[in-house]
C-alpha cells in the first residue's frame, strides 16, 4: 500500500529507494508508521518528490488501517471497498485500484498513464473507467493475471514509451499495419 501512495507522480526507482528507507527504519507496519516523526518520514521519502503531501497521506492512510482494521477492510466486498479507499484523502482511481489488486487481492485492473498511453497510441480511446471496462470485460478475472498484465504494460512502456522508442514499438507498428501480433484489431 506504502508503494501506492509513493509512485504518485514519481518514477518507481524513488519508491524502490523510499521503500528501501522506510524499511531500514522499521516503517512498513501501519502501526509504526502513524506513529513516526513528520518531518523523519519526509526526509525518507523525500526522494519520490511532493514528500510533504505524501507523508502526510501515509500517516492517514496507516491510521485508518488501524481504526478499520486492514484485515477486515480487505475481506468486503470489492465494490464497497473501493468507495471506502475513494473517500480518503490522495486516494483516486490507480491508487484504489491499486490496493485493490495488490494489497487486498482482489481482481481489479489497474489503468496507469503507461496503460492510458499505449492504448492511445494503438488507438484505442477511453477515459479510466472505459479503459478498465473493456480490460475486465476481455480479461479472465483473475489476481494473478490481472497483476501480471498491468506490470507487463509497466515495463513495455518504460522501454519504449518513456524512452520515445514509438517507431520501434510492435504496438504502435502493428496497429499501423492492421494487426496486433498477427491478429486483426478490434
Amino acid at each position: 500500500m506504502i508503494g501506492t501512495f509513493l509512485t504518485q507522480q514519481t518514477k518507481w526507482s524513488n519508491v524502490e529507494k523510499a521503500i528501501g528507507n522506510l524499511r531500514r527504519a522499521g516503517m512498513l507496519e501501519p502501526y509504526d508508521l502513524a506513529k513516526a516523526d513528520i518531518t523523519l518520514l519526509e526526509r525518507m521519502i523525500r526522494c519520490c518528490g511532493f514528500y510533504r503531501q505524501k507523508a502526510s497521506r501515509l500517516k492517514n492512510a496507516a491510521q485508518f488501517m488501524i481504526e478499520n482494521n486492514m484485515d477486515e477492510l480487505f475481506k468486503l466486498p470489492m465494490d464497497q471497498l473501493r468507495k471506502i479507499l475513494l473517500s480518503m484523502n490522495g486516494v483516486g482511481n490507480e491508487t484504489a485500484d491499486s490496493i485493490i489488486l495488490y494489497a487486498a487481492d482482489k481482481p481489479k485492473f489497474v489503468i496507469d498513464a503507461y496503460t492510458t498511453r499505449i492504448m492511445g497510441c494503438m488507438g484505442v480511446e477511453g477515459n479510466y473507467e472505459q479503459l478498465q471496462e473493456m480490460f475486465e470485460n476481455l480479461l479472465p478475472h483473475d489476481v494473478g493475471m490481472f497483476k501480471e498484465y498491468h506490470a507487463l504494460v509497466v515495463e513495455y512502456a518504460k522501454s519504449y514509451c518513456g524512452k520515445k522508442r514509438c517507431n520501434e514499438c510492435i504496438l504502435v507498428n502493428g496497429h499501423r499495419k492492421g494487426t496486433v501480433h498477427g491478429q486483426k484489431q478490434i
